[in-house]
């Protein structure tokens, strides 16, 4: 099933679901009932994620958001995962909850909150170290698509799709980010074990098409190969004339035909996730330099980089009438912009996250004060909540994720407590997040089943934990 007809059905069901019973309470908790999935139907077991989980409820914490913690921060590991061997390396399938596909992005933000356990854990290191292998071999198999199977022989439902589909493909949208993320994952991968046996040949060659991809993208001649139309009655699932999208005058950033989100942008410079791919191209000249000695190969990481870089210093920028200087979400080269966020991540909220830009920059804090107030469209506030929602799951329909990403990217502790509230009564008593609730109910959210955003919420708690303790009070 894809995500938006998921999202579609969940709308409708998930009153009825929640009026009947359905928990039994856990052993040992009166008050919270046991909805993490039985040990024997767990598809892996981390020692050190129980280890973190078991910490957590054991210590002076509110005991909802302990409760919380250990359904949520397992939940990619407990139903998402299929860890494996092929051709003697690790290898590892991972979808994203209800849907039976790998997205490049969404499996390395759910198993991305893990890095920080694999010091202690060889197997789950093994089982990330998978994760990068199948993404190199996704990236291989076509550089501008988002998600895959495991079965390379599978046919999509949107085989009809009019673009270049094949056999192994769920879906195939350019998005940017698609090609940042596995670089992100095997760079922190890599500082944190020192471990290069996933760096090989094909590794290099995944980034030598990521390198290839983002040039033939920033369109200097033409549209390029890549180009995406869609049967649809949703707007945002097709791209307009002839699949290749509205002009955009060639700069030096890169095309995105959509959003992390799924959704078609409107102007093709996609900024958030033009400041992603200036990270991991940094990135993965400093891995390929280091580990292959390929200075060639880096410095043709750098140069684009420094172009992208170059080109966002000269149109990113716009001047709001009450914000001042803030980064526009979608540009187009012409002078055209597009002023907004969207919860999913590359977002402008959530850059400091992803490393793009340093929490302090004068722009983004002008950004966030912006993103996170009624003048951005998709910022969304009522009696359940207040957060940045998108296109995707419709008006009035708040994101946890972006609640997470504030709190993520927040120097200020009310700030971060009061995410955290938020947090705590935005999961409709299901003891999971979700992927989107309405501003005034809780009861009416999508996907119930969504892994990114329960190991993003693990991550939150495991990093306040660590740092500010006392917020979980």
């Amino acid at each position: 099933m894809n995500r938006r007809h998921f999202i579609q059905q969940s709308s409708l069901v998930t009153a009825g679901v929640l009026a009947r019973p359905a928990f039994s309470l856990a052993a040992g908790g009166a008050d919270f009932p046991a909805v993490r999935v039985a040990e024997k139907d767990r598809n892996f077991t981390s020692p050190a994620v129980e280890k973190a989980i078991q910490t957590v409820s054991q210590s002076k914490v509110n005991p909802e958001l302990a409760w919380l913690f250990g359904n949520c921060f397992p939940n990619t590991l407990d139903t998402t995962v299929d860890f494996s061997t092929a051709n003697g390396k690790p290898d590892t399938y991972v979808i994203t909850g209800d849907i039976d596909a790998m997205w490049l992005r969404d499996s390395t933000a759910q198993v991305t909150p893990y890095l920080s356990l694999i010091k202690t854990d060889d197997k789950l290191r093994q089982l990330i170290a998978g994760v990068i292998n199948r993404q190199v071999q996704c990236i291989r198999k076509d550089p501008y698509a988002n998600a895959f199977y495991k079965d390379a022989s599978k046919v999509s439902e949107w085989k009809d799709d009019v673009t270049d589909m094949q056999p192994g493909l769920h879906e195939r949208k350019w998005e940017i980010d698609s090609l940042c993320y596995p670089v992100r994952l095997a760079y922190q991968y890599w500082k944190r074990t020192g471990d290069t046996t996933p760096f090989d040949q094909d590794w290099r060659e995944s980034v030598a098409l990521t390198v290839k991809t983002f040039r033939e993208q920033q369109r200097k001649n033409g549209h390029g190969p890549y180009k995406f139309e869609r049967r649809t009655t949703w707007a945002t699932d097709g791209v307009p004339l002839g699949g290749y999208g509205y002009p955009a005058k060639p700069n030096g950033l890169i095309c995105s035909m959509f959003r992390p989100s799924d959704d078609a942008t409107i102007y093709p410079y996609l900024i958030p996730s033009n400041f992603f791919a200036v990270v991991s191209l940094r990135q993965a000249a400093e891995m390929i330099q280091a580990i292959h000695k390929d200075k060639a190969a880096a410095d043709a990481c750098t140069s684009l980089a420094n172009e992208v870089e170059a080109a966002l210093k000269a149109h990113a920028v716009v001047t709001h009438p009450q914000f001042g200087k803030i980064y526009a979400y979608e540009v187009n080269g012409f002078g055209s912009y597009n002023l907004m966020d969207d919860a999913n991540v590359p977002s402008l909220l959530a850059m400091p996250y992803l490393g793009s830009v340093p929490v302090s920059d004068p722009i983004y804090q002008n950004t966030r004060r912006y993103v996170l107030s009624p003048e951005n469209p998709f910022f969304f506030k009522g009696t359940a909540g207040e957060g940045i929602g998108g296109p995707h799951a419709g008006m009035d329909m708040i994101w946890p994720m972006s609640i997470i990403l504030r709190a993520l990217t927040s120097t200020d502790d009310r700030e971060i407590k009061t995410c955290l509230n938020m947090l705590q009564r935005c999961h409709a008593n299901t003891g999971f997040m979700h992927e989107s609730f309405h501003k005034n109910d809780p009861t009416k959210f999508t996907r119930k089943w969504f892994a990114w955003a329960n190991t993003l919420f693990g991550e939150l708690i495991w990093k306040i934990y660590n740092e500010k303790k006392s917020l979980l009070a």
